[in-house]
């Protein structure tokens, strides 16, 4: 290590004294990415269409109150993130010059300080249009030919102020309301991403020693993990596993063992650690050890068995809530599924393993040499899904070019 990575690894090492013993090589930096989600990927600029009107100005609530009588509430709340009523100046210019040449009454609505606001009814899919004029000609002050078109807008709301104001210019003055209904908030990414980024290539640089040591054992595959737990300004290593697909070769297919992946084994040596300490608060017993333990979930290398040997330090919380997890390639569909069954908090990985992997989510193997030409399938974006109970944020972590990369066949499930 040198210059600025010599400093946060003395730095970490004061709170963590085995991080010092176990770096052995250079610690590069690299940039984190943050993984898009299947919606951001996919609905970004969905638009539908929806139905405007116009009233004068004294003729507007009436002409609202009597839409939102006639009108179910799932219409008159579809479209949330765009203002209800637009003074004729605040449109669009396009919609200004449409609406402007439609007739001379048009031409003076648009001309000087106007008397008249224009209205969204409602989707256009969702509406009865004889029922809407028939209503809005009740109205009184509206004129005898209701105006009634239907306009194209984003139908999901703006993820960021500058996103609102370009739909604003484009479709309908819109509405940002510090959200993000396609993935996690854009400040929390910043958020994390700041408050991880000053130690990243440290943990990933553990991942890769551990990857390379299991692989030159003749464990599995060069890939690795470590997990870590981050509190204030103290970080603690929980574990550091390397991929064991291959310890028991005899006993396994020609694939090797899927549940001896190192998130899996990560995952399986905090387990043990909680069941460890629960032990010696309850003075039980540890059960026999198996003649085959299909998670290797005991530690097999050296460094494994340094950090397996500390205690860990949240032996009350529930298995990896709220912890980190460190990894040299993109977990396959089953170790992401075990990563957010086990309540990991943040996840960070440097290989993207674009046919096998469940985090990313863009389309599949587009980059794999059998599947030129091919659809691969979706990417499954598994760390932010609505369906699923819980969801964290992920990171793919760049590498600047010092650390060497860590092959493995992109069909291989990591």
């Amino acid at each position: 290590m040198d210059g600025d990575d010599r400093s946060i690894g003395a730095s970490l090492a004061a709170q963590d004294p085995i991080v010092r013993e176990l770096l052995r090589h250079e610690v590069e930096h690299g940039v984190l990415i943050p993984l898009k989600t299947t919606l951001e990927l996919r609905d970004d600029y969905q638009t539908g269409r929806v139905l405007i009107t116009r009233a004068p100005t004294k003729s507007a609530n009436p002409a609202i109150v009597m839409l939102r009588n006639l009108l179910p509430d799932e219409i008159i709340k579809g479209v949330p993130h765009l203002r209800r009523c637009a003074k004729p100046a605040d449109l669009p210019a396009h919609l200004k010059a449409q609406f402007m040449n439609e007739s001379p009454q048009s031409r003076q609505i648009h001309t000087g300080k106007s008397n008249w606001i224009y209205i969204i009814v409602g989707p256009d899919n969702m509406l009865n249009r004889d029922e809407v004029v028939h209503a809005l000609s009740m109205v009184e002050g509206m004129e005898d030919e209701i105006f009634l078109r239907a306009i194209p807008v984003p139908m999901v709301p703006p993820t960021s102020q500058v996103q609102a104001a370009m739909w604003s210019q484009h479709f309908w003055p819109s509405l940002y309301r510090k959200n993000n209904p396609l993935g996690p908030h854009p400040s929390m990414i910043a958020r994390q991403t700041e408050e991880i980024a000053g130690d990243a290539a440290i943990w990933m640089t553990l991942a890769h020693q551990v990857a390379r040591q299991s692989h030159a054992e003749g464990y599995g595959e060069p890939v690795g993990a470590c997990v870590i737990q981050r509190e204030e300004d103290k970080t603690t290593l929980v574990a550091l596993t390397g991929d064991a697909r291959q310890c028991q070769q005899g006993k396994l297919g020609c694939t090797g063992n899927p549940m001896a992946h190192a998130a899996m084994r990560a995952i399986s040596l905090v387990a043990q650690k909680l069941v460890r300490a629960e032990n010696r608060k309850t003075l039980i017993n540890p059960a026999s050890i198996l003649e085959f333990e299909a998670f290797q979930d005991s530690p097999m290398l050296e460094d494994e068995k340094k950090v397996f040997e500390l205690e860990h330090p949240n032996p009350d919380g529930y298995l990896c809530h709220g912890l980190e997890m460190y990894l040299t390639h993109e977990p396959c569909v089953m170790c992401s599924m075990a990563i957010l069954h086990s309540r990991m908090g943040k996840v960070v990985f440097r290989h993207r393993m674009s046919l096998t992997g469940g985090l990313c989510a863009e389309d599949r193997g587009q980059d794999h040499p059998s599947l030129e030409g091919a659809d691969g399938g979706r990417g499954l974006g598994l760390f932010w899904r609505r369906e699923l109970n819980w969801s964290m944020i992920a990171w793919e972590w760049e590498s600047s070019g010092c650390m060497k990369p860590l092959e493995v066949d992109t069909a291989i499930h990591a």
